[in-house]
């Protein structure tokens, strides 16, 4: 799947990041990492039960 992405450089992420404040903003981008940093924290614990689960 990431190999039709390519590889980011720091002028491709400087870029996105750039595309991401002009989209929501600097006031909206603590509540976006926010909400971010929950969808993989809770993909995360749903991936260890499933693997819990297959061990069992």
């Amino acid at each position: 799947m990431f190999g039709l992405i390519g590889n980011f450089g720091p002028w491709e992420l400087a870029f996105i990041l750039v595309i991401v404040l002009v989209i929501f903003g600097p006031g909206k981008l603590p509540q976006l990492g926010e909400s971010v940093g929950k969808a993989l924290n809770s993909f995360k614990k749903a991936r260890e039960e499933d693997d819990k689960v297959i061990e069992d």
